[in-house]
């Protein structure tokens, strides 16, 4: 899971470090994560096909993962550890060069014969800010991609809380009656055979607008997996559960138990509800990590994704650095999701990323900001090694 997401560079932007110190941290860990590995390479199973595995994974998180999978993971949470005490989020201060302005941005035709243009969400208002009075640009919404000219997601900026204010996270809203939802399984999470495929298809490669991560590691999850009436991890009863129908809508709630409906394409399961019914959960006090799921040496301020529905069927997404589970769910609440749960954690796993289609058979993705020097734009246009979720025009 991103609990056992391992790269270490997780909660600070790059251009906060000094590119030298980071870079040779960096460069320190992975060796001495490799020297250990191949010390013990001998008595277990080879690290080869973990390194050479499909994807865009990084080598420190492919060692990080095989290591914890092999009785290392005493040596990779104490390098994670050495690595926050030196990197943690800094307190106070502004955000360099102000709140992003421009988005990424792309338009492409429905798949529906017509649309009036009044068959949309109405678009949300202004976000208050959670630290007192805004900086520029803060709250505000921006049109993020449009399907048929009609924007159908926005992008806003938000400081995480009153105490990292150098930092800020990206709020994404989207429309379901212009958009609709598809989960992909990686080849890794949550298990083999799954269908349907493990990265954008040539279906989608023309019209795919973006992509955003799901959950844990499934043993990390608390939770179930299943798909195309495929039980891959049994579902566990009051599991926050992400919910994909069959006609591409998306829905977040407790599972009530026994087997999905046959409206139901996908169930995917994450630790606990965050939001539930309006309500948050009074756990998010607790910043248990045995509620919330381990992040990189247990550090509670780290990069972070949540997503919910708000009371107009409209999706909510949250990615950002400096995010404790409290304050992720301050924003989600404030995003006005009235049903919202965790999804994954730490940098090499949290992303949205949107693409444009300059000409048939391309998608050039581009990772919203803020920056996060961990995720490789193409991750999801190759074999991904987790799950992920596709936003296609309906």
């Amino acid at each position: 899971m991103s609990s056992d997401a391992k790269q270490a560079s997780v909660t600070r932007r790059d251009e906060d470090l000094p590119p030298v110190r980071s870079r040779r941290f960096r460069a320190i860990r992975t060796g001495v994560i490799a020297v250990v590995v191949l010390l013990v390479v001998s008595t277990t199973a080879s690290v080869a096909p973990a390194l050479t595995a499909p994807g865009t994974d990084s080598t420190a998180a492919r060692l990080a993962e095989w290591g914890r999978d092999h009785g290392l993971g005493w040596l990779v949470t104490g390098l994670e550890q050495v690595q926050y005490s030196r990197t943690a989020p800094t307190v106070g201060g502004t955000i360099a060069g102000g709140l992003p302005t421009v988005s990424p941005a792309s338009t492409v035709p429905s798949t529906s014969t017509s649309r009036a243009s009044k068959n949309v969400t109405p678009p949300p208002g202004a976000l208050a800010s959670l630290v007192g009075a805004p900086v520029p640009g803060e709250g505000t919404w921006r049109d993020l991609y449009a399907v048929n000219g009609m924007p159908a997601a926005r992008a806003a900026s938000l400081r995480p809380d009153s105490q990292h204010t150098s930092y800020y996270v990206q709020v994404v809203w989207m429309d379901p009656k212009l958009l609709r939802f598809t989960l992909h399984p990686g080849y890794k999470v949550p298990g083999p055979g799954v269908t349907p495929e493990n990265s954008i298809t040539p279906q989608e490669i023309d019209s795919v607008l973006a992509t955003f991560n799901s959950g844990f590691l499934m043993n990390d999850a608390r939770g179930g997996y299943w798909q195309n009436g495929q039980s891959v991890v049994g579902l566990r009863q009051g599991a926050a559960s992400m919910v994909v129908t069959t006609d591409g809508r998306l829905r977040v709630q407790s599972w009530p138990g026994g087997t999905p409906g046959s409206d139901v394409a996908a169930v995917r399961q994450n630790l606990d509800m965050v939001i539930e019914n309006g309500v948050v959960s009074p756990a998010v006090t607790q910043a248990s990590a045995a509620v919330w799921g381990k992040t990189v040496g247990n550090a509670a301020y780290v990069w972070r994704t949540g997503i919910g529905v708000r009371a107009d069927g409209s999706v909510v997404f949250v990615v950002g650095p400096a995010l404790n589970i409290q304050s992720l769910a301050a924003v989600l609440q404030d995003a006005g999701a009235v049903n919202a749960m965790e999804l994954d954690i730490n940098p090499d796993w949290t992303n949205y990323i949107t693409y444009s289609h300059p000409s048939p058979g391309s998608a050039v993705p581009a990772v919203l900001p803020p920056p996060n020097s961990s995720v490789n734009p193409s991750r999801y246009l190759q074999p991904s090694s987790r799950d992920f979720v596709a936003v296609l025009p309906r």
